[in-house]
């Protein structure tokens, strides 16, 4: 991708989110970005923001909350008078924002990229696709595929999270939509679908680089991804759309997703792999933060 900005043509190979109008990316540096999220400013930890340069943006200082790491680990937020709660808009889309712990907001904007390319999958596909959504988090991606006419199963392993999803469903009008909301370890989940003979047309996954299921099982994506993404395999339909691969495991390049993607579905299904970096534009530099990497498989 070439993009004009002020300081003249920039080149780079990264999925770009840049069609938000509720979030915006004002500055990043010093281990920190400075984000508008709706009519709220966020200060948030980024290790990616490495670079000291000039913080120059009023809000930096004039912001609504700031979530500040603690030396012995963990860390809290600064909130001041930001609600618990509030809404934004992302096209079709509407979300709830809640600051929670572990510097989270429940949604992560950099992968509009992703919801936009799914959903063009979905309603060019030209029949009824079902879409199994694994690690599913507050189910943003659930809610895309389903507005565009899929019918969803969304899996997580933690009932808040699930709870959080139906929320965010409801909030785009999209609580009689055709979702399945399960709590369940996603490995066991897969595992009882092939048993059943269900079958989907398309899969999105967002491991975890660490992290344990409901019944204490660990998970480590770097030994736990490729058996995952082989098991996973069993559940597609004869027909695949596509599959949608996250990580944010910085020692993980987007390379290496291909890598799997085509060893396991092309080699089965054909199609073909494309895998890159998500970025999300800084207002204030005319620059992208790098926000992890993503492969799409398409059959």
């Amino acid at each position: 991708m070439r993009v004009m900005t002020s300081r003249g043509e920039l080149e780079t190979d990264m999925w770009i989110s840049d069609k938000w109008q509720d979030f915006e990316l004002i500055d990043c540096s010093k281990g920190e970005k400075l984000e508008r999220w709706g009519r709220y400013y966020l200060v948030r930890p980024d290790p990616q923001a490495i670079w000291d340069t000039p913080r120059r943006n009023a809000h930096w200082n004039d912001r609504d909350a700031r979530y500040r790491r603690s030396e012995t680990g963990g860390g809290s937020w600064d909130k001041g008078s930001l609600p618990e709660n509030w809404k934004i808009r992302y096209g079709e889309l509407t979300f709830n924002v809640k600051p929670m712990n572990f510097k989270h907001t429940g949604l992560f904007p950099e992968q509009a990229a992703n919801w936009d390319w799914a959903m063009r999958k979905i309603r060019g596909a030209g029949r009824p696709i079902s879409v199994l959504n694994l690690f599913g988090y507050t189910g943003a991606a659930t809610v895309a595929c389903a507005r565009a006419g899929a019918s969803v199963c969304h899996v997580d392993a933690a009932k808040g999270m699930v709870a959080w999803g139906k929320e965010n469903a409801a909030a785009s009008g999209l609580s009689r939509a055709p979702i399945r909301w399960i709590v369940d370890d996603c490995a066991k989940f897969v595992e009882r679908e092939i048993r059943r003979g269900h079958r989907y047309d398309a899969i999105i996954m967002d491991p975890p680089s660490y992290g344990r299921g409901p019944g204490g099982e660990v998970w480590k994506l770097e030994q736990n991804l490729w058996p995952f993404v082989s098991l996973c395999a069993g559940v597609l339909s004869d027909e695949p759309l596509f599959v949608l691969i996250n990580s944010y495991t910085t020692g993980l390049s987007a390379s290496v997703l291909s890598y799997v993607t085509e060893s396991i579905f092309t080699k089965k299904f054909g199609g073909s792999s494309e895998s890159q970096e998500l970025g999300l534009p800084v207002t204030d530099s005319g620059l992208y933060l790098p926000c992890g990497a993503s492969c799409r498989w398409e059959g």
